[in-house]
C-alpha cells in the first residue's frame, strides 16, 4: 500500500427518533465529540499527531453551530492544538467531510484525519432562520431549488412511474435487513451506548421532564414489519404514494471515523479496515434531487477503472425508496448486494451524519463479507449526488 490512504477505525453513537427519541435533548457537540472521541480511542494513535477534525452537518446552527467540528473535537479531549472544521452538502455532509480528509491526507501529506457528520434535528430544525431564505431570482427562475425533499420524491415516483406497491415492499426489505443485522450483531461494532438526558412529554398533560437514559441500539427499527401493515399507512401528501413506512426517518446521531496515510498506520501498528480509492459529485435537476447518484455513479466508476459488476457491497442512502428503486433499475444494481444490513428508512436518517454512518457501515460489512470494492452514494438536496469507492484491505 503506497501512499494509500486507510480507514483505521470507527465509531457512532446510535440513531434516535428526532424529538420524540433519546437523544432528543443532547447537543450536536455532545453528539460529535462521542463519536469523535471513541473513533479516536479505537484507532489507538496518539491524538497528537491529528492535524484537523472535519465534521458534516447539514443544519450547522443552534447546537451544530459555532463550528461543531471544533466543538466535538474539544469535546472529546483532544488536544487544542487538533482544528477543526464544519463542512455543508446537505445529506451528504458526512461523506464529503471524509473525501476532503482523504484528499488532505493525499495531497497535503496531513498524516492522521478525523471526519464524520452529526446532526441534531431534535434541537435545531424547528428553529432554523429562515431569514432572507429565498434568493429572489433563483425562487423565480428555479423554484425547484426551495421544494421539500418530500415535493421531489413524489415527483420522481410520478415522472418515472415507479409503483407504490414497489416502494412499500422495499421499506420493508429495509426493516427486516436491518432488524436481522442487528439480532445478529452486526451493527454493534458500529456502535457506541451514550448516556444522557432525555425530554419526555407526559401523553395525558403534556407536561415536559427529563429523564437520564442510555441508548445503546439505533431506535427507528420495526422487527415485524411486513407489507400488509406498512401498505395502509397514509401518505405523507393527499394522493401521494410517499409514507413513513417507504421514506426515511428523521433521526439525531454522530458518526467519525480516523484516516491516515497508510505507510504511517503501517508504523504506527494501526489496523487499516479499507482504503479509500475515489469520489466523484455530480448536478441534476433540483426536482428530481433524488436520483442524484445516476450521475455522480458512472462517472466514479469511469475514473477508478471499474464497472457496476466489480462493486460488492452499494451502500445508497436510504432518503426515499423511490429513488432508491430508480436508481438501482438505472444503474444495474443487483439486489442482493444493495443495503445488505438495511438502510435509512429502518435505522434512520440523521442529515449531516448519515454519509458518514453509510461509508462506515460499509467499511464494516466488506471486511465481514471478503468483497473487494464497496460503492457509497448519496442523493442531495438542490439536485446532486455524490459516490466513494472504499477498497478492502488485503493480509
Amino acid at each position: 500500500m503506497s501512499n494509500d490512504v486507510v480507514i483505521v477505525s470507527t465509531a457512532r453513537t446510535p440513531l434516535a427518533k428526532s424529538w420524540r427519541g433519546g437523544l432528543n435533548m443532547t447537543h450536536g457537540a455532545t453528539l460529535a465529540g462521542h463519536a469523535i472521541q471513541h473513533a479516536v480511542e479505537r484507532s489507538k494513535v496518539d491524538p497528537n499527531e491529528i492535524e484537523d477534525v472535519l465534521m458534516g452537518c447539514a443544519l450547522p446552527e443552534g447546537s451544530t453551530g459555532n463550528d461543531v467540528a471544533r466543538m466535538g473535537a474539544i469535546r472529546a479531549g483532544l488536544p487544542v492544538t487538533v482544528g477543526g472544521a464544519t463542512i455543508n452538502r446537505f445529506c451528504s455532509s458526512g461523506l464529503q467531510a471524509i473525501a476532503m480528509a482523504a484528499h488532505h491526507i493525499a495531497v497535503d501529506k496531513v498524516p492522521v484525519m478525523v471526519a464524520g457528520g452529526v446532526e441534531s434535528i431534535s434541537t435545531v430544525q424547528a428553529n432554523v432562520n429562515q431569514n432572507y431564505f429565498m434568493e429572489p431570482w433563483l425562487a423565480k427562475h428555479k423554484p425547484e431549488l426551495y421544494w421539500s425533499m418530500l415535493d421531489t420524491a413524489e415527483t420522481v415516483a410520478k415522472r418515472y412511474d415507479i409503483k407504490k406497491e414497489d416502494m412499500d415492499e422495499y421499506g420493508v426489505r429495509s426493516q427486516n435487513l436491518a432488524t436481522q443485522a442487528r439480532e445478529d450483531g452486526k451493527l454493534d461494532d458500529e456502535i457506541v451506548p451514550i448516556t444522557t438526558t432525555m425530554g419526555v412529554a407526559d401523553k395525558a398533560t403534556g407536561q415536559l421532564s427529563s429523564q437520564e437514559v442510555t441508548i445503546s441500539q439505533d431506535e427507528g427499527i420495526r422487527p415485524g414489519t411486513n407489507l400488509e401493515g406498512v401498505s395502509k399507512i397514509r401518505s405523507a401528501m393527499e394522493g401521494g404514494v410517499v409514507t413513513a413506512g417507504n421514506a426515511s426517518q428523521f433521526s439525531d446521531g454522530a458518526s467519525a471515523c480516523v484516516l491516515m496515510d497508510s505507510k504511517i498506520a503501517e508504523q504506527r501498528g494501526a489496523t487499516p479496515l479499507g482504503i479509500f480509492r475515489g469520489f466523484a459529485v455530480a448536478g441534476c435537476e433540483p426536482d428530481e434531487m433524488g436520483i442524484g447518484p445516476v450521475y455522480a455513479v458512472p462517472k466514479l466508476l469511469k475514473r477508478a477503472g471499474l464497472t457496476v459488476d466489480d462493486i460488492g457491497l452499494w451502500e445508497l442512502n436510504e432518503a426515499f425508496a423511490v429513488q432508491v428503486l430508480y436508481c438501482q433499475r438505472k444503474l444495474g444494481i443487483p439486489m442482493d448486494r444493495l443495503n445488505v444490513n438495511g438502510g435509512a428508512i429502518a435505522v434512520g436518517h440523521p442529515l449531516g451524519a448519515s454519509g458518514a454512518r453509510i461509508a462506515l457501515t460499509a467499511t464494516r460489512q466488506l471486511e465481514r463479507s471478503g468483497g473487494r470494492y464497496a460503492l457509497i452514494s448519496m442523493c442531495i438536496g438542490v439536485g446532486q449526488g455524490i459516490a466513494a469507492v472504499i477498497e478492502r484491505t488485503t493480509d
